[in-house]
C-alpha cells in the first residue's frame, strides 16, 4: 500500500507538470525563465528556489538548469549556498522515493555481470562509490534513484553527494552568474565569471580522473584474480578427471 501511494503521488506530480506546460505553452527553459522573472528581487526568492529544487526530481526537471538559475538569481556566493542546500535536499527526496519503492537487497556471492558487481559495490562501499560517480559527472538523478533503490546507507550517500557535487555545483552556479537570461544565450555574458567557472569545471574533471584511476585498477586486479581462480579450479577438475580415468 505504501508503494502504491508513493507511485500514485509521483505519477500525479508528473501529470500535473505536463498539463502545466501544455496550458502555458512553455517548455522547460521557458518555465524556468518565467520563475526567474517572478522571483528576481523578491524576499521569498531563496525559499522558493530551494523548495523548487527540492521537489525537482519528482518531475525529472534538469538539475543543471536549476543550478544555472541559482547563479543567475542570487550571484556567485548566495547562489552556491542556496543551490547546495536545494541540490542535497533534492538528492535525498529522490533517494527516499526510490528506497520506498525498492526491495531489500539479497547478497549473492555468485552474482555475475557488471551490474550485479557494481550494485554489490555500492552497498558495500557506499561512500567511495557514490563519491566516484559524483566526480565522474554521472546523471544526477540516476545516481540518486539507484542509491535509493539499492538501499545503500543514507548518511554515506548524503555525505558523498555533498562533497562530490560541490565542484560541479560551484562551476555551474558561476556560469549562471555570468549570464543575464537563460533565453538570451551568449548575450550579456560576464567573461571573467565564465572563465572562473570553466577553470573550476576543468579542475573537477582532472580530480575525477585521478579518483577514478585507482578504482579502475582495483577492478582490473579483481577481474584478473577471478580469472586466475577460475583457471586454477578448471585445472583441478581436469586433474581429478584424469586421476579417475
Amino acid at each position: 500500500m505504501k508503494r502504491i501511494i508513493i507511485a500514485i503521488g509521483w505519477a500525479s506530480a508528473v501529470i500535473g507538470w505536463v498539463l502545466y506546460q501544455r496550458s502555458t505553452g512553455l517548455g522547460t527553459v521557458g518555465s524556468l525563465q518565467s520563475f526567474i522573472d517572478v522571483a528576481r528581487g523578491a524576499w521569498w526568492a531563496i525559499l522558493a528556489f530551494v523548495l523548487v529544487y527540492t521537489i525537482r526530481p519528482l518531475v525529472l526537471f534538469p538539475a543543471t538548469l536549476l543550478t544555472l538559475a541559482g547563479g543567475l538569481l542570487f550571484g556567485p556566493v548566495v547562489g552556491v549556498i542556496a543551490t547546495v542546500i536545494g541540490a542535497n535536499a533534492s538528492a535525498m527526496v529522490a533517494y527516499w522515493i526510490a528506497r520506498s519503492l525498492g526491495v531489500a537487497p539479497k547478497d549473492d556471492p555468485d552474482a555475475a555481470g557488471l551490474l550485479a558487481k557494481w550494485s554489490a559495490r555500492m552497498r558495500e562501499e557506499s561512500f567511495a562509490t557514490v563519491l566516484l560517480m559524483r566526480f565522474a559527472f554521472l546523471p544526477y538523478d540516476l545516481v540518486n534513484y539507484a542509491a535509493g533503490f539499492l538501499r545503500i546507507r543514507p548518511f554515506a550517500f548524503l555525505l558523498a553527494t555533498a562533497l562530490g557535487s560541490l565542484p560541479g555545483t560551484v562551476s555551474f552556479v558561476l556560469a549562471g552568474a555570468s549570464i543575464t537570461s537563460l533565453e538570451d544565450g551568449p548575450a550579456g555574458i560576464d567573461a571573467n565569471v565564465l572563465i572562473a567557472s570553466a577553470a573550476i569545471f576543468v579542475v573537477s574533471l582532472i580530480v575525477s580522473r585521478v579518483v577514478k584511476r585507482p578504482s579502475t585498477e582495483l577492478a582490473v586486479e579483481a577481474t584478473a584474480e577471478d580469472e586466475t581462480a577460475d583457471d586454477a579450479s578448471a585445472k583441478q577438475l581436469v586433474g581429478a578427471a584424469s586421476f579417475v580415468s
